[in-house]
């Protein structure tokens, strides 16, 4: 284990402030003996511990069991900084700004998808813009873009793609406030204008699914899950849009940080004081894009229905397919937290974590209040996905609890250990339908590429940060 590293129970690790000079608070990993393990093998510690330096930073630096290294802070990481003194970071955030997950239930089971299934993805992937630099249907000039920026997934409502009950079932109803297009970069814009309505590349998928075990059956039922029923995954974020926000912003900060008299021991986390114009133009800009992304899986879940009720020649009303929830992985927000007996207004920083707010917490849905918020945890697309529900994570994490499975190989390393192998055909021996826009892009994404999602959810599971209620296994794929 490394030195300095201290284990404090079964699935907490301490990186005490002195672990390196500079450090504002301590480090907290969640994680089992295990994935601490792979946590060791790459630079996942050093960038807890950069992320502490962090003016105004509280409590501590987190990092959930699928940490794994990313530009600035790990993906995987939670840091809060208080509004009055501290700062905001565009590297504690990510570049795919609102990277998500949407969930969608149907009335259907396995069995009656089955037969049709390979037809199923075909046309998904037919349909469905897929791959780097893909363009969607929705194509908007730069003064239609700012209606859609400012108003997020009740603009795509309002344009017929989904029903206004889907609003309900959005974190943030599927639009921060605030937002503002005039901080989005000409360039950004271009980037992203037409692109709603596509998945990228990497590890964004379609997923048709199947619940596979019920571990909560009270909270399923409220999220209107059940066994063997056929769901539908979909993880995209603000494509090209959200990666030039990130960057345009980075730029100003780091020139800015000496300007702050602001120290860091990376250059990544470049940031600025909350109320600075940098950190005034980042916060516009980077609502805009989670709009934006919030817009994008809204489009993709009204296509994906529109291939079902083609493809399987079902009614709306047979077919019953309807948002349960979806979730943002990479953003800040201001939240109200307790810390050392006092509320606080707090930045709170998620890069790779999934906001778990407790049952009657006001933020929640009506129909969810009573058992929680859902948290969507995405696994690899030979496995296992996961719904949990939001339990004591406010105490612990600020509300938050991991947001997948986490690589254990560079997309590099995995390209290479799948040399010689047929990955799809592998999965096709599972029963597992996939289609792609290239060999790479399943080598990318293999099983093996990352940790296994089931141990990581066990970790937040019995850490008390969500609560399991289903897992899903993986019928057919879609990915760019």
């Amino acid at each position: 284990m490394s030195k300095g590293v201290q284990q404090l129970d079964d699935y907490r690790w301490l990186l005490p402030q002195d672990y390196k000079p500079g450090m504002r608070v301590p480090g907290i990993i969640y994680a089992d003996d295990i994935l601490m393990q792979a946590i060791m093998k790459d630079l996942s510690l050093e960038q807890v511990a950069n992320g502490a330096f962090l003016p105004g930073i509280v409590k501590a630096s987190f990092a959930m069991p699928d940490i794994h290294q990313g530009y600035g802070l790990p993906i995987g990481g939670v840091v809060a900084t208080d509004i009055t003194d501290g700062v905001v970071s565009p590297g504690a955030v990510g570049y795919d700004i609102n990277c998500g997950v949407r969930l969608l239930r149907t009335e259907l089971t396995k069995e009656e998808v089955r037969p049709k299934l390979k037809e199923l993805v075909l046309a998904l992937f037919s349909e469905i813009p897929t791959g780097v630099g893909s363009r969607g249907r929705i194509r908007l000039s730069r003064k239609e873009m700012e209606a859609p920026l400012l108003t997020g997934a009740a603009w795509a409502v309002k344009q017929g793609y989904g029903e206004p009950a889907d609003l309900a079932c959005i974190e943030s109803g599927g639009c921060l406030p605030d937002a503002d297009p005039d901080a989005v970069s000409h360039k950004a814009l271009e980037r992203g204008s037409s692109q709603l309505g596509t998945l990228g590349s990497g590890n964004h998928f379609v997923e048709v699914q199947a619940v596979a075990e019920i571990y909560d059956p009270h909270a399923a039922e409220v999220l209107g899950l059940f066994e063997g029923q056929v769901t539908v995954m979909i993880h995209t974020g603000s494509r090209g849009l959200g990666h030039q926000v990130c960057t345009d912003s980075l730029v100003e900060m780091e020139r800015a940080v000496k300007r702050y008299g602001i120290e860091l021991p990376d250059r990544q986390l470049a940031c600025t004081p909350w109320k600075s114009p940098e950190a005034t133009q980042y916060l516009g800009a980077m609502r805009a894009a989670a709009n934006f992304a919030w817009i994008n899986r809204q489009c993709l879940a009204h296509w994906t229905k529109e291939v079902f009720l083609k493809v399987l020649g079902l009614s709306p009303k047979s077919l019953g397919l309807s948002t349960v929830y979806d979730v943002a992985h990479n953003i800040v927000k201001v939240e109200e937290h307790e810390v050392e007996g006092r509320r606080l207004k707090l930045a709170v920083h998620r890069k790779g974590a999934t906001r778990a707010f407790p049952p009657g917490h006001p933020e929640l849905p009506a129909h969810y209040r009573a058992i929680g918020q859902p948290v969507l945890i995405p696994g690899d697309m030979g496995r296992a996905s996961f719904v949990l529900v939001g339990t004591g994570a406010m105490e612990q994490t600020f509300g938050s609890t991991c947001h997948g499975a986490g690589r254990v190989m560079s997309r590099h390393a995995a390209i290479k250990a799948a040399k010689g192998r047929a990955i799809h055909r592998e999965l096709e021996d599972q029963g597992i339908i996939v289609k792609a826009s290239g060999r790479e892009s399943l080598a990318e994404e293999m099983s093996e590429a990352y940790k296994d999602v089931t141990q990581v959810v066990t970790v937040v599971h019995r850490a008390g940060l969500s609560k399991m209620v289903a897992r899903l296994r993986p019928m057919g794929v879609i990915k760019g």
